[in-house]
């Protein structure tokens, strides 16, 4: 190490470094030893080249200087034991591991810059905004990228090799073709054996290929996209599959190329179908759209423990319930949906039967599940000021829900509203059909979107919709608007604007 800190060595020889050539593109045990050997002999960032064995050594001085090779040597035959420890932190040392895998060629320098300010320089820690920092995380990053990138665009095909022709018992071979942009294949190995660990396979990139035979992993060198099987038949029925669950309704073009670069789809099969598909998505759309929806069956298959009083009013055989009374008793012990086992009790609608108005909201609240009544929380109470400014008598409207049980979860000790799913609204549907039946009103009023899917059949934005009138099959009129909930959710001064146009879709008279 002397000729290194030569000052007439330096002098003649300004542009020299000392190369460090290590095992392989992906050698961390190897920069690892290196870096903590040139650590101990002060050597700077600056002074050293670093180098994989599969990449020749073109640094201008470095063949023909005695020196610089015997520090080399010197370097390379330093035992690990022998430097001293070096203390960093955690997070860098996982960083190396990722960040180390990178194609960029001055990544190893580049981390042993880090490595040498970490030590030389504390407050480094400290920095996340540092260049070198930032760069070494951009590598990660691409390099956990470039992984998940294998995890889902490898595609395998099969081959009946001469161990399957010896053994077909065992299955044929399943190999794929990948391109990664770093060096990540012995990495990734062990995913693909956990996945795949029943089948035989091989995946061929251009610089390593990997090979699993059911029991052990094995690496060789790469090979060409030439090497890798045809399509088969198991790529057509998949072909097959992947045209048949494309939903042109979720199509965004932007967001797929962003998941799925076009860089690899050369190397996909489902990729020939995407222009076609996507070409004719809006077309498929409007198909869908024009389709008549599927009718709703009437009632779910349900258990319920009635008690033998209430059994003995109705043992509701799927005919619809003609009473009110009659109504509530059985609501109350309803199991169609986990709801009823966790409420207080069920809250069906109230008012005069034969009522020309019919309101219908989401479910009940707290308060409504207390009570046992409809809209007597904080909802309820903006509602009946509606009603006075409307000049609405509650007493002459039916106001109810298109769910009869309070839906929530704890927080401490409040119960928060929850939106039931789409399931546990058609478990209640029959019921609402029952009110609807017996008030037979003029116009149903929609409050918010999961009763105007309980009424219309089908899923209608509200805003986008709310004020209109709608018409079911059956002839009858819905109106659709806000829920009073979604008005007391808003900021205090948006809250008047917002209670005045939600006043004026509700001016029905």
């Amino acid at each position: 190490m002397g000729v290194m800190n030569d000052p007439l060595t330096n002098d003649l020889f300004p542009q020299a470094l000392l190369p460090v050539t290590l095992q392989g593109p992906a050698d961390l045990e190897g920069f690892r030893r290196a870096a903590r050997s040139l650590l101990a002999l002060q050597m700077l960032p600056e002074q050293v080249s670093w180098h994989s064995s599969d990449t020749p050594v073109q640094d201008l001085f470095s063949a023909g200087i005695a020196g610089v090779v015997e520090a080399t040597t010197a370097i390379h035959k330093a035992a690990f034991s022998d430097a001293p420890p070096v203390s960093v932190p955690p997070e860098f040392v996982t960083l190396c591991e990722t960040a180390i895998l990178h194609s960029d060629p001055n990544r190893f320098g580049l981390l042993y810059r880090i490595l040498w300010r970490l030590v030389h320089e504390p407050g480094l820690r400290h920095d996340p905004l540092d260049a070198d920092r930032v760069k070494a995380q951009q590598m990660a990053q691409a390099v956990r990228r470039d992984k998940h990138k294998m995890k889902a665009f490898v595609r395998f095909r099969t081959v009946q090799d001469e161990t399957f022709r010896n053994n077909p018992e065992g299955g044929p071979l399943h190999v794929a073709w990948f391109e990664p942009e770093h060096h990540i294949v012995e990495a990734i190995a062990p995913f693909f054996a956990r996945r795949f660990t029943q089948m035989r396979w091989a995946v061929l990139t251009p610089e390593r290929s990997i090979q699993w035979d059911g029991a052990q992993l094995t690496f060789g060198p790469g090979a060409s996209k030439s090497d890798a099987p045809p399509p088969d038949a198991g790529e057509k029925l998949w072909l097959t599959y992947y045209e048949n669950i494309f939903n042109p309704a979720r199509l965004k073009m932007k967001m797929m190329q962003k998941e799925m670069p076009r860089k690899y789809w050369h190397n996909l099969p489902e990729a020939v179908l995407i222009a076609p598909l996507a070409a004719g998505a809006h077309k498929s759309n409007a198909n869908m759209v024009e389709q008549v929806p599927a009718a709703l069956a009437r009632r779910m298959p349900s258990i319920r423990v009635l008690p033998v009083a209430v059994a003995a009013i109705d043992v509701h055989d799927g005919s619809a319930v003609r009473s009110l009374p009659t109504l509530r008793d059985l609501t109350k012990h309803c199991r169609e949906c986990p709801i009823g086992a966790c409420a207080t009790q069920a809250v069906c609608g109230e008012g005069p039967l034969h009522a020309h108005l019919m309101f219908v909201g989401e479910q009940p609240g707290d308060q409504e599940d207390l009570q046992g009544r409809p809209f007597v929380g904080p909802a309820g109470q903006l509602l009946d000021r509606a009603f006075d400014e409307l000049g609405i008598q509650r007493g002459e409207v039916f106001v109810s829900n298109a769910v009869k049980h309070f839906k929530y979860e704890l927080r401490g000790k409040r119960r928060i509203h929850k939106t039931p799913t789409q399931r546990e609204a058609a478990a209640c549907q029959h019921w609402l059909d029952d009110e609807i039946a017996m008030v037979q009103p003029r116009l149903l009023v929609a409050l918010g979107a999961t009763a105007a899917r309980s009424l219309l059949g089908r899923a209608v934005p509200v805003m986008a919709n709310r004020g209109q009138v709608f018409e079911r099959d059956d002839g009858r009129k819905v109106l659709v608007t806000l829920h009073p909930s979604a008005l007391l959710r808003l900021p205090a001064e948006e809250r008047e604007a917002a209670y005045a146009a939600w006043l004026a879709d509700l001016d029905i008279q």
